[in-house]
């Protein structure tokens, strides 16, 4: 059975994956408790915008305080958090919320977790334009209960930026980007849209899902690139769940096409900027995200 929630053009390309990685659990950097896999595996100039993105997984048995405040700048924060809870009392996530920091010009903010808990984050660098690499810094939230969202046919899309399904999210963006997380069950299938322009890939949660015509299927923890395409047509991304049913974070958005230098916390375009950001962050002038005036946070 394949869901179709919104038109299908009859010249739209097809996307097929191009490249499968199943990125191993390393240990991370918050103790013995937390695992994490780097989901991206390919260089910049292939994954453009998209620079890093993290699968944290924690399973903390203390009330030991871990994480911290620490700065970024030149770049934004995709953050969409599956499992349990992160923050402070200032700010606190939690299942299914969502949040895109730009930390532009640069920012200090704190991620921290202060109780037994078990979470799991993806926390995604997302390349800023050139024009805006030193925008003000501005947090945006998007809780789980205003997640634009579709069911229909044993298929639910909550959509977390960008349009897809017909259903758009408020959340503004500096680069086009559409994260979507899809739930398929068993032998569901469906035909979404995307600009085929986008660099996009897929991330399996759960399950599995077999991707295009070829049906080639992805497992859990496995990421699937999609081929890279041109020009201003629609593409059509065809999912089908297997016998387990599929759930898949959708990552798309529009390249760039600058080269970026990178180092430590920071993104910036030549390294005399890396070196100015860490003479501002050393000396104080950046400040924390609790102090932006609410004209910069925004709560949808």
């Amino acid at each position: 059975m394949e869901t179709q929630l919104i038109a299908k053009p009859e010249t739209a390309l097809k996307r097929t994956l191009s490249a499968v990685h199943t990125p191993p659990a390393q240990p991370g950097f918050l103790g013995p408790e937390h695992t994490a896999r780097a989901v991206i595996q390919t260089d910049f100039s292939q994954s453009d915008p998209f620079i890093v993105l993290m699968d944290d997984v924690l399973d903390k048995k203390s009330d030991e305080p871990v994480g911290g405040p620490h700065p970024h700048a030149g770049f934004e924060t995709v953050s969409l958090l599956l499992e349990g809870e992160v923050g402070d009392s200032g700010h606190r996530m939690e299942a299914g919320d969502f949040q895109i920091m730009t930390a532009g010009s640069g920012i200090v903010h704190t991620e921290s977790i202060e109780k037994k808990v078990k979470m799991r984050l993806l926390q995604m660098w997302l390349n800023l334009p050139k024009k805006d690499r030193w925008a003000a810094p501005r947090v945006q939230d998007l809780p789980l209960a205003q997640v634009p969202t579709v069911s229909q046919d044993g298929l639910t899309i909550r959509l977390y930026s960008g349009s897809l399904a017909g259903i758009t999210s408020p959340v503004q963006n500096y680069v086009p980007l559409i994260v979507a997380d899809l739930h398929l069950r068993p032998g569901v299938g469906t035909t979404q849209q995307l600009p085929a322009a986008f660099n996009a890939f897929l991330y399996v949660l759960e399950g599995s899902v077999a991707v295009g015509d070829e049906q080639t299927v992805l497992q859990p923890n496995q990421v699937g690139w999609l081929n890279r395409l041109t020009g201003d047509a629609v593409s059509e991304l065809r999912l089908t769940a297997g016998a387990s049913g599929g759930r898949v974070v959708l990552y798309a958005a529009q390249p760039q096409n600058d080269p970026i230098v990178s180092h430590g916390p920071f993104i910036a375009d030549t390294a005399d900027e890396i070196r100015e950001l860490y003479r501002a962050f050393r000396h104080g002038q950046m400040n924390h995200v609790s102090t932006l005036p609410e004209a910069q946070r925004l709560s949808y």
